[in-house]
């Protein structure tokens, strides 16, 4: 028995454990392979894993060079292009450009990519394998800053059909120059354009081309801007020629925007004009109120001062008049001649009152009248036309007016005494100047902008 019991431990190679109630426990191992070789636990071979390798597989990318041009040493590969503006963002007429955001697709035919297919679909893929295949080098042209968004991820797809041909799309951003003639703003009209061209290939190599013509570009119906009208987008095609590399096709995305007048008549020409027409407030002002014409034309022409200066801080600093400036200092001349006109009224005054006294001053005096009524009549004998005073005639263009009045408190033309009877004259000054601008200014404003706003508008 010992012996047995020997041969059967050494055929065991080791005892097994025993439970608590001496029974033997099968071994894990034992276990784990039977589940794992059980054939209703068995799992089927996940063939997603293997669809990376096997679409490069079909296309054979590994089997061509792709780093040249389809047809390379043929003749040039064509490239249709077509265009979604999605946006027209911000326009500068500072920095002279703007930015648009689209949708750009091209189609070519590269025989390289092509793949067997029973059911004629297309397959498509996203940046990563736009990456090891061909694809036109596209740029754009006088561009600032462009940039594909990548949220989430790469906004780029690509679309190989069975017989070789490729859709490749992305979404762009791009700020472009733009040459604005800025000599009728802010009534003015811009055209602006976006160009594409292959930054390489010649046209040898490469013929660019709009895939529909004008029906190649596509406009959102939503695209609207502040301070523009959008009136026409249309695309063309021209010849671009470097001396050092040569000929290249380049595409056109034209588009023309007017530009809405209604802001700047309730910033601008509004308070200019108000302010013109507030100069004149002073030619109806008594000459002899200083410290009312005099402040009234000071804040008149600061206020011109500063509507122009803030014209100009949102503007490019350009060498040539805008239509803008020409309206705002022709009214900015207005204000600052109501300013001259006073100080020519009031000079032209004092000379005459100077005049006037000294020839008052060798008049005899009447003081000794004997009686008050001949001085009454030789008063209102004066032409009210004259100057009025003491029959003077008319000097330096002054009219005076004169109204005697006569409050007769007593009249006793007996006692032959002056002062029995008080009389008190009242003066209207009306200058000839101010007359004449009265007329001259209104007439000379309203001229100026029937002219104006036949020209630009």
């Amino acid at each position: 028995m010992a012996g047995t019991a020997g041969h059967h431990a050494h055929g065991c190679g080791a005892a097994q454990p025993a439970g608590l109630d001496g029974q033997i426990l099968q071994p894990y191992s034992h276990l784990r392979n039977k589940l794992f070789f059980s054939p209703i636990l068995k799992r089927s071979p996940d063939k997603t894993k293997a669809w990376g390798t096997k679409t490069e597989h079909l296309l054979r990318i590994d089997d061509h060079e792709f780093t040249m041009r389809p047809g390379f040493g043929g003749p040039a590969v064509p490239v249709g292009v077509d265009v979604q503006v999605e946006s027209l963002d911000a326009i500068s007429e500072v920095d002279m450009d703007f930015t648009m955001t689209l949708y750009l697709r091209h189609y070519w035919k590269d025989e390289r990519l092509s793949f067997r297919s029973n059911t004629n679909q297309s397959l498509t893929f996203d940046s990563r394998l736009v990456k090891k295949i061909w694809v036109p080098d596209m740029f754009f042209v006088h561009s600032k800053k462009s940039f594909t968004h990548d949220t989430t991820t790469d906004n780029v797809m690509l679309r190989v059909y069975p017989d070789g041909k490729v859709l490749y799309s992305l979404r762009v951003t791009v700020t472009a120059m733009c040459s604005m003639d800025l000599s009728r703003f802010p009534l003015d009209t811009q055209t602006c354009s976006l160009e594409i061209e292959s930054y390489a290939y010649t046209d040898d190599d490469l013929m660019l081309y709009w895939k529909e013509g004008n029906r190649s570009l596509n406009i959102d119906e939503r695209i609207s801007l502040s301070q523009f009208l959008i009136r026409e987008f249309h695309t063309t095609t021209k010849l671009a020629f470097y001396s050092s590399t040569g000929w290249y096709n380049r595409l056109y995305i034209n588009f023309t925007l007017r530009r809405h007048i209604f802001f700047f008549l309730l910033q601008t020409y509004f308070p200019a004009t108000l302010m013109v027409m507030l100069s004149w407030v002073s030619f109806w002002i008594d000459r002899r109120a200083v410290p009312a014409r005099v402040p009234l034309g000071i804040t008149t022409v600061l206020t011109m001062s500063t509507i122009i200066t803030g014209v100009n801080a949102s503007m490019p600093r350009v060498s040539y008049i805008k239509a803008v400036d020409i309206y705002l200092w022709v009214s900015f001349v207005f204000v600052f001649l109501s300013v001259i006109e006073y100080a020519a009224v009031n000079y032209l005054s004092t000379l005459q009152e100077r005049k006037e006294r000294k020839l008052r001053e060798r008049l005899p005096c009447t003081c000794g009248m004997a009686h008050p009524g001949m001085m009454s009549a030789s008063y209102s004998e004066v032409d009210a036309n004259t100057t009025g005073n003491y029959g003077m005639p008319e000097e330096n263009g002054v009219k005076r007016e004169r109204i005697l009045v006569q409050l007769a408190m007593e009249n006793d033309q007996v006692t032959g005494h002056v002062g029995s009877s008080a009389y008190s004259n009242v003066w209207i000054d009306t200058h000839a100047i101010d007359k004449y601008s009265r007329v001259i200014f209104p007439g000379s404003y309203i001229l100026f902008n029937i002219i104006y706003w036949s020209i630009y508008s």
